[in-house]
């Protein structure tokens, strides 16, 4: 029988805009001892998280919980829960995710309406008015942060015009919750979808959620139990209109985290053990410290990579303070170069998608990441690199210029 090796992954320096290296507070959590689902130790647990959560997403939402699974499982949970069949969707598409929205509005039967503009840049808050009033949906479903493009998608006009017509608002917000503001309540956001593997710097497997009572009335007129757990003369959503999601079912999840702790599948209890740690040191740092950090974490990574000589890629109104998309020299073999950072300093940064694929990379300054070694380390090592691959900078500028912007910033604090 084949005998394999003690588990021993490579350390790395991930500077991806997911996933990112993870909090070794939130290594530590993941393991502690087992705790079943329904002690009362774990499910206080569960309350905590839940009050986190609200704080987090900026909400007095009743409802703040973990969908079990990627944050994939958090969009498509959302979105089975309230799309019926016919419904028509809009969603305004500017990178990568917002083509997933599309799709998986789709697989939900909607009669799914898009509008697009050019990568590299976001829609004016007027445009999407504008086709909302035409195309008159009744869910608008758009990305936050599109780490494709590394573009920021303004809301708060948006989620005033929808609540204005009566239009539920679903926001993925996978790559800036803990890392940018989201102010679910303030926008008028409606259901917003959280990342564990970004900014929060907890490894993938759970999708932190909010949404408010607008959505939970649609969940409740399709709620459906199943009988093998129904309580007695529990109240169920109208015949034949049901969530065709057991696993992804937000009526059922619902009762979970409730204090009617109705069973419906085993939580993931080190995950929730990680999620906690992981909002915890969030809360902890302070939100609005939190933003600062990547913000000048982001000028002086931006500062070095143009003192190199390289361009940015993208409209500079709407970057992401999380993500930097670089163009790729001309000549260079972007894949070479992401190779031999890796291979030669164990730094990892992502290529890009679609009509970006090997024209950009993108640069991720993201929770635990996000910090002043890591950025420096990039930039001295991409520097090397990129001259070996002959590509034309201005050497020994880099780390330079990022210190510069490290000092203006301490100073700025004094």
């Amino acid at each position: 029988m084949k005998k394999y090796a003690d588990l021993s992954p490579s350390p790395r320096i991930i500077m991806t805009p997911g996933p990112v290296e993870v909090d070794p507070r939130v290594s530590r959590a993941l393991s502690y001892p087992m705790l079943g689902q329904f002690d009362p130790e774990f499910t206080a647990l569960m309350n905590e998280t839940m009050e986190m959560l609200r704080d987090l997403f900026r909400t007095v939402n009743r409802w703040a919980y973990p969908v079990d699974g990627t944050s994939r499982a958090g969009i498509e949970a959302v979105l089975t829960g309230i799309i019926e069949p016919g419904e028509r969707v809009l969603v305004p598409i500017f990178g990568r995710f917002g083509y997933l929205l599309a799709e998986i509005a789709e697989r939900c039967g909607a009669e799914v309406v898009t509008i697009e503009t050019n990568w590299g840049t976001v829609f004016s808050s007027e445009d999407i008015i504008t086709a909302i009033d035409r195309m008159k949906p009744s869910i608008v479903a758009i990305v936050h942060g599109e780490t494709s493009t590394g573009r920021l998608q303004p809301l708060a006009e948006i989620g005033h015009a929808c609540r204005k017509r009566d239009i539920l608002l679903v926001v993925d917000a996978v790559a800036t919750i803990g890392g940018v503001p989201v102010e679910t309540d303030d926008w008028k956001l409606d259901a917003v979808i959280g990342g564990t593997q970004k900014c929060l710097s907890v490894p993938s497997g759970m999708s932190p959620i909010t949404y408010n009572e607008r959505i939970e009335a649609r969940l409740l007129k399709r709620k459906r139990i199943e009988k093998g757990i129904r309580p007695e003369g529990a109240t169920e959503g109208e015949p034949g209109s049901f969530i065709r999601s057991n696993y992804l079912d937000l009526a059922q999840l619902q009762d979970y985290w409730s204090p009617l702790r109705l069973n419906h599948h085993t939580e993931a209890t080190a995950m929730l053990y990680g999620l906690r740690e992981g909002l915890r040191l969030v809360l902890e740092e302070g939100l609005e410290e939190r933003f600062a950090r990547h913000r000048l974490h982001e000028r002086a990574l931006v500062a070095g990579l143009e003192a190199m000589g390289l361009e940015l890629y993208g409209d500079d109104s709407c970057k992401m303070a999380v993500v930097a998309c670089v163009s790729i020299p001309a000549g260079v073999d972007g894949e070479a170069v992401r190779s031999q950072l890796l291979a030669d300093f164990g730094i990892e940064i992502a290529s890009s998608f679609g009509p970006l694929k090997g024209l950009i990379w993108r640069i991720g300054t993201m929770g635990y990441s996000c910090r002043k070694s890591n950025v420096l380390l990039t930039l001295a090592a991409l520097e090397a690199v990129l001259s070996i691959h002959g590509a034309v900078i201005a050497a020994g500028k880099s780390v330079h210029s990022a210190l510069a912007v490290y000092r203006e910033g301490a100073e700025h604090d004094e």
